[in-house]
């Protein structure tokens, strides 16, 4: 076990163990992850052609949970219906809708209405199951927070996942009632801006995250990542507050109860 890794309690708010990345298979995860604190993790879905070999890795596992969910970015996915996403969310182990969102980094805005259709398809599942929201935002934040607004995901909330914005975005997802989750990015040298936003975020409206098998942090940046790797984030994140890294991790840690309510911890 790392070092000081039995005072922190860690969970991995998003990543994808289901991904090809990670030939050895789950067990060896699992087993770094307790070696670096890391209690528990979120599987997030991009497809619902993938939903059932995720389902199916995170079922034996009480540690680990899933969403529901067909990524902004994947144009070519079979489009789901607010019906179908209700349905699926009833799993035991699905805690949320998404990854869902709007992303205009490789397509024009007015190209993509499909995409900010497919938002509001998994908003209004949230909202008729009761479940929160993992949002996908990059390139689009004005539109994201206007019809989460617009879609009233107030009532449910949820995370914006592997924050990248300003400040005032901040704050304004915070007050539709969203976390702000940062990932291994807020480790990189050139993220001096995103660490002042860190700085900012209350401790209660704080998740954090890999994205694995994505943005491996600094000191493994440019790896594959992997959930053990969410305590480098924790300790940046810690550093840039002022405070212990139990604190951080501890807050993240209740953070991540209360926002999702799994049945089983």
């Amino acid at each position: 076990m790392q070092a000081g890794a039995a005072a922190v309690r860690l969970i991995d708010s998003h990543c994808h163990l289901d991904f090809p990345d990670y030939t050895e298979g789950v067990q060896p995860l699992l087993e770094r992850m307790s070696a670096a604190g890391v209690t528990h993790a979120l599987c997030v879905s991009v497809s619902l052609e993938r939903l059932p070999a995720m389902l199916a890795l995170v079922e034996p596992h009480a540690n680990l949970y899933a969403s529901v969910g067909v990524h902004p970015d994947h144009e070519d996915a079979r489009e789901p219906t607010v019906e179908e996403l209700v349905r699926l969310a009833q799993h035991p182990k699905v805690v949320a809708l998404g990854e869902t969102g709007l992303d205009y980094y490789r397509q024009p805005r007015e190209a993509v209405e499909w995409q900010r259709a497919r938002f509001r398809t998994h908003i209004r599942a949230a909202r008729a199951i009761g479940k929160p929201l993992i949002v996908h935002m990059r390139n689009a934040a004005e539109d994201t927070l206007a019809i989460l607004a617009e879609e009233g995901a107030r009532e449910v909330g949820g995370v914006m996942h592997c924050f990248t914005e300003t400040w005032a975005v901040a704050e304004q997802a915070m007050a539709l009632g969203f976390y702000i989750s940062f990932s291994g990015i807020v480790t990189f040298k050139n993220a001096a801006e995103l660490r002042e936003v860190a700085r900012a975020v209350p401790l209660d409206r704080l998740l954090i995250e890999t994205d694995s098998p994505y943005l491996a942090p600094v000191p493994h940046r440019g790896k594959r990542n992997e959930p053990a790797y969410v305590r480098h984030v924790a300790e940046t994140l810690a550093q840039v507050k002022g405070l212990p890294v139990e604190e951080v991790a501890q807050a993240s840690w209740e953070n991540f109860f209360r926002l999702f309510r799994p049945a089983t911890a």
